[in-house]
């Protein structure tokens, strides 16, 4: 799904368990804050990875950023960006889609990567989508009874837009405590490559707990920050920027290229 994007970002894996669901799969709530560069918004780090999920997906499409930003608000209103096991009727998932209406099995709907995707199959076909009033397009794929309800998530929708899908340097920053390191770490890169090339690009593993992804650039390397808790990373480096969980973005004045290896000890 990644774009061709020059730098190389490496991911250094910590821990393992991949908590997607932290409303149904019982594992208490994550506990980071994430910040935008320049803006007053915050998230927790739920929030963020899910919504990072819905960016790359609207990007793996080549569409423009007005999908993103209108997937966004709509998933703010229907599940305040969470992947919910529950809701209206029989409704779930980021965009409280019904599996009694046709959107997929339960299971498929409280997938973000499908639930993103079953959304924008519909959006593309709503005639203006690109140039329409946020809620009335919205409307138009959802159906919702509240059909005005929408329109006011869009500036918070724009914002985090941009900072998702920015090609300009740590626009998106997240903080948390790490959890102690379990399981092989062999196991663990393992796990998070599958996320990494469903929603980020092509990922190497590499031994010690390091996943590459080549081709990639400050879309994925915002991806991984997003994602940094539920995949349980210490570490994200792209270009002579390097994060960590405790610290956020800093500029080390050193390529990731050439610190490949060091990463992997």
């Amino acid at each position: 799904m990644a774009g061709l994007w020059a730098p190389l970002v490496v991911v250094l894996v910590a821990v393992v368990g991949l908590a997607w669901d932290t409303d149904s799969q019982g594992v208490p709530a994550v506990s980071g804050r994430c910040t935008i560069a320049d803006s007053a918004l915050t998230t927790t780090t739920e929030v963020a990875a899910n919504a990072a999920t819905i960016a790359a997906v609207a990007r793996s499409r080549g569409l423009p950023e007005r999908a993103t930003v209108i997937a966004l608000a709509t998933a703010q209103q229907e599940s305040r960006i969470r992947n919910l096991a529950y809701g209206d009727r029989d409704s779930l998932g980021l965009f409280q889609q019904r599996p009694s209406q046709g959107w997929g099995t339960e299971a498929e709907v409280q997938d973000p990567v499908y639930s993103t995707g079953e959304f924008l199959d519909g959006l593309v076909e709503v005639d203006g989508w690109e140039t329409g009033r946020l809620t009335e397009v919205a409307q138009a794929v959802q159906r919702s009874g509240f059909p005005e309800a929408y329109q006011q998530h869009e500036e918070m929708a724009q914002t985090l837009a941009a900072a998702l899908l920015s090609t300009s340097p740590a626009r998106l920053s997240c903080t948390f405590s790490p959890p102690d390191a379990a399981g092989p770490v062999d196991d663990r890169a393992a796990a998070v490559a599958d996320v990494v090339a469903r929603e980020a690009g092509t990922p190497s593993v590499q031994p010690g707990g390091v996943v590459s992804v080549g081709a990639a650039g400050w879309p994925e390397a915002t991806w991984a920050v997003a994602h940094a808790e539920r995949l349980q990373l210490t570490q994200v480096r792209i270009a002579d920027w390097t994060w960590t969980p405790g610290d956020g973005w800093a500029q080390t004045g050193e390529d990731a290229g050439s610190l490949l290896l060091q990463l992997a000890v």
